[in-house]
């Protein structure tokens, strides 16, 4: 045990070469697939929340710390707004920067920012003044018919130049005025890509796209040799709008880093997981599965890109999470819905290894983004969020690290009451609405008051052939041999924490607690399961 106990300390407290200094800026490290934030030198994952698009000024804040406190998240999204920013062309006024990162240190809490440049939302509607009302200078992208649309063209140069440049001033800023890294990443840009038009159809747009598709295109889609048409066919619009998107991101990104080297990432927005019928209607040209390779090659300076999960449905949820879990793309939702029933997506997520995850809209400013999110944030919709993050906020860390290194699987609760993976020898299954005693014969037996509804899910994580981490919330988790000449017993299966690196454990579960498998009720638990078989 003891030996154990040191193994998990040297894990979870490793210091990497050449990382040795407390002040080294956050970074992603990727290994055999996996991927761990580092931040202040020590794995990380992001319990994240983001506000509302319109709670990035100091008259707002205030309505902000009390919603973080209660969720128990580390780690805030916030946007800065290129109008805000730069309200008058060559002036840059730091003082909401200046103002957020005063308070989220008296608040213990890391800052992602979200610049909220050219693009948000598939529209310019954050950009100044100055830009919207010259579209001589900054051309606009233009429908098929010639008339042009509320969204800058990703063609404009000028328009690259001045975004660039005051990204770059925001970058450089940070690099002086937070040294200590309380901003750990940035978002260049919101959720790129057009909605109802399919690219730009602007002269110069149309004369590149009848041009010869770029080598480097090519090979990261695999596709012949030919024009966007041609090489592209149905997608061609989609895939052409890619690529101008992710030139535009990468000159922003590779300044901006060029400046101080936080990790960065643009946030997609998706529909579906499997059929494409949709991508040219939503945020075409954003970073959506099917062209996630054009994206990778053409914007290096992105260290991830992430999805944005709205909808309820859990077999498109998951399956977004799957296509966004690479070997080159480390899981972030920076983005999900508030609602209350969304919360056990969160066990799913870092089951897959995710850095880090963020409802949308928590804040106290009194707006709703419902049918997307809750239809109001009451302190039940907050505690469903609250309460896996109150077993995992003291953890981060030593999660992160575990995840990191070993195999990990997560299940949430969906239209089917099991799921079941396999780990080494053992079959691991999570089941939903079940009693903690099964004795389905009892008369009057009710299922718990929690069995209908969209809750639950849980996390495991394979330490040893035989021993495991197992946390969750409105669950059971039973695991079985996989080789059915052979039985399974528990020898051990502790409720605790890890406290400095070590696992230290509140009590053992025996007799009731495991008789029909590992019964997690409204309070989710953590605990370390130890099996045999004979």
């Amino acid at each position: 045990m003891v030996r154990h106990h040191l193994l998990l300390g040297l894990l979870c407290g490793l210091v990497l070469p050449g990382t040795a200094l407390a002040s080294d800026v956050p970074r992603l490290q990727s290994e055999g697939g996996r991927h761990t934030f580092l931040v202040d030198d020590k794995p990380y994952l992001m319990l994240g929340a983001q506000v509302h698009n319109s709670s990035n000024y100091p008259a707002v804040l205030p309505q902000v710390w009390p919603v973080m406190k209660a969720l128990s998240a580390n780690t805030i999204e916030i946007p800065v707004a290129w109008e805000q920013f730069e309200p008058v062309e060559g002036k840059f006024d730091y003082s909401w920067v200046d103002t957020l990162l005063a308070q989220a240190r008296q608040n213990d809490m890391r800052v992602v920012l979200l610049w909220f440049g050219s693009w948000k939302n598939g529209e310019s509607t954050y950009t100044p003044e100055w830009v919207k009302n010259d579209t001589t200078r900054f051309p606009r992208l233009m429908r098929r018919d010639g008339r042009p649309t509320k969204t800058l063209s990703p063609l404009g140069e000028a328009s690259l130049a001045v975004d660039r440049k005051a990204f770059t001033m925001l970058m450089r800023h940070l690099k002086q005025s937070d040294p200590k890294h309380t901003v750990i990443m940035v978002q260049v840009q919101n959720e790129v890509g057009t909605h109802g038009v399919a690219r730009d159809y602007s002269p110069a747009a149309e004369k590149l796209f009848n041009q010869a598709v770029p080598e480097a295109v090519l090979r990261a889609s695999g596709k012949p040799a030919g024009t966007w048409a041609q090489a592209f066919g149905k997608e061609a619009d989609q895939a052409f709008a890619a690529w101008t998107y992710a030139r535009y991101v990468q000159e922003v990104a590779a300044a901006g880093k060029a400046e101080k080297n936080l990790p960065m990432y643009t946030n997609a927005a998706v529909f579906d997981a499997t059929s494409t019928m949709m991508a040219a209607q939503v945020g075409s040209g954003g970073p959506n599965w099917n062209v996630l390779p054009i994206w990778k090659t053409i914007a290096p300076a992105l260290d991830l890109i992430g999805p944005d999960l709205y909808l309820p449905i859990e077999k498109t949820y998951l399956g977004l999470l799957d296509r966004y879990t690479r070997p080159d793309n480390a899981l972030f939702v920076p983005e999900t819905s508030n609602a209350a029933s969304s919360a056990r997506f969160f066990w799913a997520a870092l089951g897959r290894g995710a850095i880090g995850w963020a409802p949308f809209g928590m804040d106290a400013t009194n707006y709703s983004n419902y049918p997307l999110g809750a239809r109001k944030l009451d302190a039940a919709t907050i505690e469903a969020f609250a309460a896996p993050y109150r077993l995992f906020k003291p953890i981060a860390s030593e999660w992160a690290a575990i995840a990191g290194k070993h195999p990990t699987w997560g299940s949430s609760k969906g239209s089917e009451s099991e799921e079941s993976t396999s780990m080494g020898r053992w079959k691991i299954t999570a089941i939903y609405g079940r009693n903690n005693f099964d004795i389905p014969a009892w008369p009057g037996m009710e299922s718990p008051a929690w069995a209908k509804e969209a809750v639950g899910g849980g996390v495991v994580a394979q330490l040893g052939p035989d021993e495991f981490l197992v946390a969750g919330q409105y669950s059971r988790f039973q695991f079985t041999p996989t080789d059915a000449a052979l039985n399974g017993q528990i020898l051990s299966a502790e409720e605790g924490t890890f406290v400095n690196g070590q696992w230290k454990a509140s009590r053992r579960w025996n007799g009731d607690q495991t008789s029909y498998g590992f019964n997690f009720n409204e309070q989710p638990a953590l605990l370390r399961v130890r099996l045999s078989t004979y």
